[in-house]
């Protein structure tokens, strides 16, 4: 009988889990940039209003909507971002078009932080604050669809979800940083420090943070591994996709993830300046209610990812687009109540930050799973990027100038409850066992 041979010390998988690890930090870390800075953004939005887009005498609420349209043009260029920086990735490689985009995504938000205000430059200071923030949307464009394309093709078998739900869970622990940074200065700073140059201390300390992420992405390998040869079995279907087949399940992506956009800019990032400037609420107790919605958005995500591995993407973020679009009005209802308990108002906007995620732990490996490896980068970036530029970078212009002509307190909760309501059919058009599928 033969003697079998002995086997490396290191088995294949255990170099594939390596790298899946790697490529899981790597992707992750420039999305918590991503994150972190569009987030503060959204907590500073009234003290960039005063700074930026009130003159002496104007309407702080006039300033403040032009704060937000600052805000959701930058999520227009997303789209374009996404399909340059995706077809960039799609042809020459994540890697390069990973490393190009963590280092105009950090550039361009420090640059925010060493900005003159109005009342330095006058009317030249809120279009230099918008060109940054074009260069930021651009490079937020690119960053999703790489860095998921790169995380869900080196997931390993059946964690796909799991790998996938990093990306949306590096979004909440952006936004928890973000929210924490500004809490921390609004509790040490007089309210004219904060306003004089306490602002600009969370844009700046992105530089450090994208140098680290710019550390990684280049220790990336140049040529991922393919998702296909570790996957088992091939998926089925045609090897190429027509144009017109890869802009029909663009659109259909965009109506899955809709609510997942509106409802989580709503509840996770406008809510500081609905609760300031409709309810009169402090600038600390606001920033401590996103806290804790934000709580709840990170608890949810990882466990809905991995669940979603188990009983199917489906399942999981139509249960979260119903939950959200059935609970959104009595949630804020509850936080409007002037008598209401706070531990109440607390616990509704955890359970609103988790409702959210449930549609963004399984989110990006849906969304992986709808395209082809040669134009994943591209078709994925392109559904996500363009369901944010409408559904999320409207949100707080949106909600802040209906409230102000209608005066109904209620329009945050009619906006993420429909958008939801929408996603929820979307999402029934998903298969049952896409998640047993391999990677196209």
């Amino acid at each position: 009988m033969t003697t079998p041979v002995p086997g490396p010390v290191r088995p294949p998988a255990t170099v594939r889990s390596d790298g899946a690890r790697r490529a899981l930090v790597a992707g992750s870390v420039g999305n918590f940039i991503e994150w972190y800075e569009f987030g503060i953004y959204g907590y500073f939005a009234t003290v960039i209003a005063a700074q930026f887009f009130t003159p002496a005498g104007g309407s702080e609420v006039e300033g403040l909507v032009k704060a937000y349209a600052s805000f959701a043009l930058a999520f227009f260029f997303r789209p374009v971002g996404a399909a340059v920086f995706g077809r960039f990735g799609d042809r020459v490689g994540r890697r390069p078009a990973l490393v190009l985009v963590v280092c105009l995504m950090t550039g361009a938000t420090a640059m925010i932080g060493l900005l003159p205000t109005y009342a330095s430059i006058g009317a030249a200071a809120p279009w230099l604050l918008t060109l940054l923030r074009i260069l930021q949307g651009l490079s937020a464009g690119g960053e999703f669809g790489g860095a998921v394309a790169v995380m869900t093709e080196c997931a390993p078998p059946g964690r796909r979800g799991l790998y996938g739900a990093w990306q949306s869970f590096t979004v909440a622990l952006g936004l928890l940083a973000g929210a924490t940074v500004a809490v921390a200065l609004a509790s040490v700073l007089t309210a004219s420090q904060l306003h004089g140059w306490g602002w600009r201390v969370p844009f700046l300390l992105t530089l450090p943070l994208g140098l680290l992420a710019l550390r990684l992405r280049l220790r990336l390998p140049a040529e991922e591994p393919s998702a296909r040869a570790r996957s088992g079995r091939p998926a089925p279907g045609p090897p190429r996709r027509r144009p017109r087949e890869t802009v029909r399940a663009v659109v259909l992506g965009v109506g899955r993830v809709m609510g997942w956009s509106a409802a989580g800019y709503t509840f996770l990032v406008v809510l500081p300046s609905y609760l300031q400037s409709t309810l009169g609420t402090s600038f600390q107790r606001a920033l401590l209610g996103t806290v804790l919605a934000n709580l709840g958005f990170a608890a949810s995500i990882l466990p809905a990812g991995r669940l979603s591995d188990r009983i199917g993407r489906r399942t999981v973020m139509v249960a979260g687009a119903l939950l959200t679009a059935v609970l959104a009005l009595p949630l804020l209802h509850l936080v409007q109540d002037p008598d209401g308990p706070a531990y109440a108002k607390g616990a509704a906007l955890f359970a609103a930050g988790a409702g959210v995620g449930l549609m963004a732990g399984p989110g990006p490996a849906m969304l992986a799973e709808m395209f082809p490896a040669r134009v994943r980068c591209t078709g994925l970036g392109l559904a996500y990027a363009l369901s944010n530029a409408v559904f999320s970078g409207c949100a707080g212009l949106i909600i802040t100038e209906v409230v102000e002509r209608t005066g109904n307190v209620d329009v945050p909760g009619y906006y993420a409850a429909t958008t939801c309501a929408v996603s929820a059919v979307a999402l029934l058009t998903l298969r049952g066992d896409d998640h047993e599928r391999a990677l196209r």
